[in-house]
C-alpha cells in the first residue's frame, strides 16, 4: 500500500508554527514536516534576480507602511523602490471611473501609465461559442471580456508592473497566465458588496445561508 500523502491544510491550522519559528510545534500535516525538500527547493528560486527583487521590495514596503498605507500607496511605494517607471493597468469597463482616477494618481506621482480595457477588440461573445441567451443582455451586441488581449497589449508596451482592477473571476486568471512581467491587484470586483468580497465572510450571519 502506497503511503498516504498528507496535504497541507494551513487554513485550518491553529498553531502557526511557521510564523513563530517554533517548528517543533508544527502539526503532522504541516508542510514543514512533510514537504521540507519542496520548501528548500522553493527557496532557491529567490536567487533569481527578479524574484529576489520583488520579494525584498515587497517586504520593505510591508515593514514601512504596515497598517498605515492604503493599497494605492503601497503600489506607489513598491513601484518606486523597485525602480518601475512604466505601469500597466488592466481594468474592467465597469470600473472605468476608478481606473481613470488611479491612472491620474499614478501619473501625478511620476509614473508612465499604459492601460487596457477588458472589452478590447469588441469581439462578440458568440466568437467564444456562447449563445445569445448566455449573454448578460440577450438580443444585442455584447463584447466578450478579453484578458488575453489585455495582457498582450501591456506585454507589447513592455510595462514594468501590471495592475489588475476589477477583472472577472477567471478572466483575471487568464490575464496573469499571459502576463510576462510582475502582476499585482489593486481591487477585485464584487458588484454585490461594493467590491469588498471579504464582506461576505464578515457578515457570515447573513451570507452563510446563501453559501449553503
Amino acid at each position: 500500500m502506497s503511503k498516504q500523502i498528507k496535504v497541507p491544510e494551513c487554513a485550518l491550522c491553529k498553531t502557526l508554527a511557521c510564523s513563530s519559528g517554533l517548528k517543533n510545534k508544527a502539526p503532522d500535516n504541516c508542510p514543514m514536516v512533510n514537504e521540507n525538500n519542496l520548501l528548500k527547493n522553493s527557496l532557491h528560486e529567490y536567487e533569481e534576480n527578479m524574484v529576489q527583487k520583488v520579494a525584498c521590495t515587497s517586504a520593505l514596503v510591508e515593514a514601512e507602511g504596515y497598517c498605515s498605507w492604503t493599497r494605492i500607496e503601497e503600489i506607489i511605494a513598491f513601484a518606486r523602490r523597485a525602480n518601475y517607471s512604466r505601469i500597466g493597468l488592466a481594468f474592467c469597463i465597469g470600473l472605468r471611473r476608478e481606473a481613470n482616477r488611479f491612472n491620474e494618481i499614478m501619473t501625478q506621482n511620476g509614473f508612465e501609465m499604459i492601460s487596457a480595457i477588458c472589452k478590447a477588440g469588441s469581439v462578440p461573445k458568440e466568437e467564444l461559442g456562447l449563445k445569445d441567451e448566455d449573454k448578460v443582455r440577450p438580443g444585442r451586441h455584447e463584447a466578450m471580456c478579453n484578458p488575453v488581449a489585455q495582457a498582450n497589449l501591456l506585454n507589447k508596451a513592455e510595462v514594468d508592473l501590471k495592475v489588475i482592477l476589477g477583472l472577472c473571476v477567471g478572466h483575471d486568471s487568464l490575464f496573469i497566465h499571459y502576463a510576462d512581467s510582475p502582476v499585482t491587484v489593486l481591487a477585485v470586483k464584487d458588484r454585490v458588496l461594493a467590491h469588498n468580497p471579504l464582506g461576505a465572510l464578515y457578515a457570515g450571519h447573513y451570507f452563510d445561508r446563501r453559501f449553503k
